[in-house]
């Protein structure tokens, strides 16, 4: 970036502007000038002689903006939107007026800034951490609410000139302002790479805040800036000239340090500014790791280095993986240097590839949660900012500037000022959600900057939003519809979801409950401990053990056994009826370590949830005083199982054939018409399979059929399967 290298001027006369525009002569052509002349006099015309809310006038407020920006050569386009930035205050912006007279662009830009001058800084509660993660997340407000990235420059520009102002009138509202830039403007300065502007905010800012540690300070460095300066503007061309006669390609640059990052390190190290070496500072770029070493030499060789005040963190990288080689010198007229040496690339990883080192910079930590393609997006910008002068005549960063860098994320406002990130299509109810589950929950309307919107209105950044609710309540079974558009975010819509399941179990328990104690009653055991019931049906929590029985997961049979077996241990299987029926085993043999179904003195029984039929292989699975329960090989619950428990499993067949019939569920897809239940339980009919239930669910013409069968082997079923998918209107015909 180029340097600030005109002063503002200080009254918005008529010779003023006129002087103004003849500075700019050698970066702007002269239509360019005649537009700024003709949009100052719009502004005049219209602002006359409005204030801000400092004090300072509106066209002074908007010369001394444009005067910056055109030391940073921005374009016309940009120099026009800050002579006119004060329209607005003064309540004489018409957007269409200004785009019929300078151009869409300009509008859109004058708007933007508008914008972004109604938020301020806000929500000053809580604690540190806290406080810097507002600070940072109205920086993202602030950067997605424009769509045009220039904004946010002129913005930084009104904000430098508005601090000069105070500062110099010495204004009461100074050291408010002072704190909103070091909080917002500053850091977004050094985010984006607009150094100059940055050391002058934090300068102003300090100056505003602790003007006697300001003065201290820069009595203490016994120069001025421009002293300073030309000093470090001597040693750039004597290093230049050495380097060069030894044959080494490098670009150096002087960096004399401001009065805020000196009080800041001072504060870091808790030390006087005569411990501090890089107060004047240079930076050496070259083409290899071996050039680095080599100019190391040159320097040490040309100056006498100072003890103790060499780092070399190329063999040994920091821990965000920044590498350089720091040393200090006693340079030209006895006074301390700071040089740091490193190669292209490494400045190029230090400046875009690595946000620690830009939060390292400001002083702050990661405090928890960041946003990495936040972070890529403006190392995005800054190298956008930097190709601006190379690529200026072609237009390319302009267009660039013109892409919003947030197209997936807003910020909106609590009505306290509190700032809560979602994603782009958020509506109120994920905002509510976003706050607190239970504001989701209670959800029934919406205010959008103190307007009544519906629930699915789509929410921009910069937006307040509050919320009404009810007392109790929950959420509508329609936001989880994606056709209404109540819900975008996927936190809410697990929220939502969450809330029924929630409300479904509980009806679930409570069912549970009252069937168990109907048990209870008929056994005359009201007194047991249900905790001890549960326990003996092989459930740890009474909750699923309601749960399972009111879901039919478990028989009454096995509750009574449970009931009896904690009431009279001795004489529980006596008395409770067994769970399922035993037969006497048909097998030729015994002893072999193989489990038939049907063993003697073996209680077994088919799995609920696989349903197997010979000839389906299986497997057995011993359960805790219920016998054996005989599964499909295949069922997802023997999977589980041998996970966990494979002790417990055993290997099973089925044996010699048997004349008995086995349970099976079986799903029917087809298209919905007059007659298709019955054709199909005709089907059913005719190959003597008995259904013991069935049923229906149908939606937009499709209909999905659930039947229980029994079955005498599996061929029978496949038969059946075949005949019931050729009924007209079948689309398919399957095991559960």
């Amino acid at each position: 970036m180029v340097a600030v290298a005109h002063a503002a001027p200080q009254a918005a006369a008529p010779e003023a502007v006129a002087a103004w525009l003849e500075i700019l002569a050698s970066d702007y052509s002269a239509a360019e000038r005649e537009s700024f002349a003709a949009a100052f006099d719009y502004a005049r015309a219209r602002s006359g002689d409005a204030a801000m809310a400092d004090g300072e006038l509106v066209l002074d407020r908007a010369l001394g903006a444009a005067t910056i920006l055109g030391g940073l050569k921005l374009d016309a386009d940009s120099l026009l939107a800050a002579l006119l930035l004060g329209l607005p205050v003064a309540g004489a912006f018409d957007a269409e007026d200004v785009q019929q007279r300078f151009g869409a662009d300009v509008a859109t830009l004058v708007g933007g800034v508008a914008r972004m001058g109604s938020i301020r800084a806000g929500a000053d509660g809580g604690n540190k951490d806290e406080r810097a993660t507002q600070a940072e997340n109205l920086r993202k407000m602030l950067l997605s609410m424009v769509e045009d990235i220039r904004v946010v420059l002129i913005k930084l520009a009104e904000r430098t000139q508005a601090l000069r102002s105070q500062v110099a009138r010495n204004s009461s509202s100074r050291a408010q302002t002072a704190r909103e830039v070091l909080d917002l403007f500053a850091p977004l300065a050094n985010r984006l790479g607009v150094w100059q502007l940055k050391w002058e905010l934090e300068d102003l800012s300090l100056r505003a805040l602790e003007p006697a540690v300001y003065k201290s300070i820069a009595g203490m460095l016994d120069e001025r800036r421009i002293d300073r300066e030309r000093y470090i503007d001597d040693v750039v061309a004597a290093l230049k000239s050495e380097l060069a006669d030894a044959g080494i390609a490098a670009d150096v640059t002087g960096r004399p340090k401001h009065i805020y990052s000196i009080w800041k390190k001072m504060q870091r190290k808790q030390s006087g500014i005569d411990t501090l070496y890089d107060i004047r500072a240079v930076r050496i770029l070259v083409d290899s790791v071996k050039d680095c070493y080599t100019v190391l030499g040159l320097v040490h060789h040309r100056w006498t280095p100072l003890a103790r005040e060499f780092d070399d963190y190329i063999a040994k990288p920091k821990p965000n993986d920044y590498r350089s080689l720091h040393t200090a010198v006693i340079g030209p007229e006895e006074k301390p240097l700071e040089v740091q040496i490193r190669t292209r690339d490494m400045h190029q990883h230090s400046e875009y590839g690595v946000a620690a080192h830009w939060r390292y910079k400001e002083g702050a930590k990661d405090r928890g949660r960041h946003d990495p393609s936040f972070d890529e997006r403006i190392a995005w910008l800054r190298q956008v900012l930097d190709w601006k002068e190379a690529v200026a005549d072609s237009g390319e960063w302009l267009s660039a500037f013109k892409e919003s860098l947030f197209t997936d994320t807003i910020y909106v406002l609590t009505p306290r000022g509190k700032i809560i990130e979602m994603p782009r299509g958020a509506t109120p109810v994920d905002f509510a959600y976003a706050v607190h589950s239970g504001l989701g929950h209670r959800c029934r309307g919406a205010k959008v900057d103190g307007q009544m919107v519906p629930l699915n209105f789509r929410l921009e950044s910069g937006q307040r939003v509050e919320i009404i609710t009810v007392k109790q309540g929950g959420p509508s079974r329609d936001w989880l519809n994606p056709e209404l558009g109540y819900v975008h975010s996927n936190r809410a819509r697990a929220k939502v979801r969450q809330w029924f399941k929630a409300q479904q179990l509980e009806a679930t328990v409570t069912q549970g409950r009252a069937l168990v104690d109907r048990e209870l009653a008929r056994l005359g055991q009201t007194a047991l401990k249900l905790d001890a019931v549960a326990a003996k049906a092989g459930f740890d929590k009474t909750e699923e053990f309601f749960a399972a029985f009111a879901r039919d997961d478990i028989n009454s049979k096995q509750v009574q056994t449970a009931i009896l077996a904690v009431a009279q241990p001795d004489t529980a299987t006596a008395r409770a009826e067994p769970e399922v029926a035993t037969h006497r085993s048909k097998a030729a043999g015994s002893g072999s370590g193989i489990l038939i179904v049907g063993v003697d003195r073996l209680l077994t029984g088919l799995a609920r949830c696989c349903k197997p039929a010979p000839p389906d292989p299986i497997v057995g699975f011993v359960t805790r005083g219920k016998g054996v329960t005989i599964h499909r090989a295949s069922c997802s619950n023997v999977t589980r199982m041998r996970d966990k428990e494979p002790e417990r499993l055993i290997a099973a067949d089925w044996g010699a054939p048997r004349d008995e019939v086995f349970p099976v569920d079986i799903i029917v897809e087809a298209m919905d018409r007059q007659g298709l239940l019955r054709d199909i339980s005709e089907v059913l009919s005719r190959e003597k399979i008995n259904v013991t239930a069935a049923n229906t669910l149908t939606r937009n013409l499709h209909s999905r059929m659930a039947f229980a069968i029994e079955v005498r082997s599996l061929g029978a079923l496949k038969r059946a399967l075949a005949l019931v998918r050729d009924v007209k209107g079948v689309l398919s015909a399957g095991r559960r």
